[in-house]
């Protein structure tokens, strides 16, 4: 692997640290800064012609800036000569936007895509896509890996498997569950959501058997929590003992820490694809497990040409 050579941006070192250390290398030698208008300043300062080049950066909050330094610092090392550039994003921002849901609005996923291309990536590194149609917004190959093993490995040495159902807080997430729960060897279940009028929970119905049961809700991202919480109330007005909840992103945006906190879960299990709020550090709620190895093992296959894909066999 001497011919590898990692960067991070400034939206998730901590991550970047545990991949780099997962791998055997050091971070590269990067300079990430602002001017004093607020343009994002980038310098590469070491060598980097003809070498294989992973920039992990995720677009998480502020979005626009993480975007900016990822664009940036992809252009840097395509000019500097390296061989390859893999752009890789544990938290792919603006992919909820994958779709014209009225009159005149953009897709702004596709156009993000683009951006990425422009700037220079030949390949795309990410972690559960929120739609997995986003890859085809892309003509370079995408590796959409998932945080399902860590968070099944995390389960099965917590739980009981007979005492154990796994629920889609929405219609869309079944699959997600249905799988994890398959995998497990637990039970599995969903909750209806009914709107009175957009932005708002009419009603939620269980469908599927929860009485007694520890219930794991399960989804790729938990953002200003308003489904999850609404969910878990439900779940224990069904009878279930108690509410866990298992996601990918722990976006956590508005306010969802304090949903969270004056909600029945008793756990939220999140990965470190986004790095925590202060406040969700802090909170005895929230617990971190990290996707460093997998993330690692999947750029030393992407770098040797290994397969990837068979990481989730």
């Amino acid at each position: 692997m001497d011919d590898l050579t990692i960067f991070s941006g400034n939206s998730n070192p901590s991550l970047a640290k545990r991949i780099s250390e997962y791998l055997g290398k050091s971070l590269g030698n990067a300079k990430v800064t602002t001017f004093s208008d607020g343009e994002v300043q980038i310098e590469i300062r070491e060598n980097v012609r003809g070498r294989d080049v992973y920039i992990i950066q995720s677009t998480c909050s502020p979005v626009n800036d993480n975007l900016m330094e990822l664009l940036l610092m992809i252009d840097a090392v395509k000019r500097s000569a390296a061989r390859k550039v893999t752009a890789v994003i544990p938290y792919f921002g603006y992919a909820r936007q994958d779709k014209k849901v009225a009159p005149r609005v953009p897709i702004s996923a596709k156009l993000v895509a683009d951006m990425i291309m422009k700037a220079g990536a030949q390949r795309v590194i990410t972690v559960d896509l929120h739609a997995g149609q986003v890859q085809g917004f892309f003509d370079i190959p995408v590796d959409n890996l998932y945080a399902a093993p860590v968070l099944r490995d995390h389960a099965a040495s917590i739980f009981n498997m007979d005492e154990l159902v796994v629920v889609s807080p929405d219609a869309g997430g079944v699959e997600r569950a249905r799988a994890f729960a398959k995998r497990l060897g637990a039970e599995w279940a969903i909750v209806d959501k009914h709107r009175s009028a957009p932005n708002q929970i009419g009603s939620m119905t269980v469908v599927g058997e929860v009485k007694g049961k520890k219930a794991v809700v399960l989804d790729d991202m938990v953002d200003t929590a308003g489904t999850l919480t609404e969910a878990a109330k439900a779940i224990i007005d069904q009878g279930a003992k108690e509410v866990y909840a298992f996601c990918s992103h722990p976006v956590l945006s508005g306010p969802a820490m304090e949903r969270i906190e004056n909600s029945p879960i008793v756990k939220l299990v999140v990965t470190d694809t986004i790095p925590l709020s202060e406040k969700a550090e802090n909170s005895d709620k929230v617990r971190v497990i990290s996707m460093s190895g997998i993330i690692g093992e999947a750029i030393l296959r992407s770098h040797t040409g290994d397969s990837v894909t068979s990481l989730f066999d």
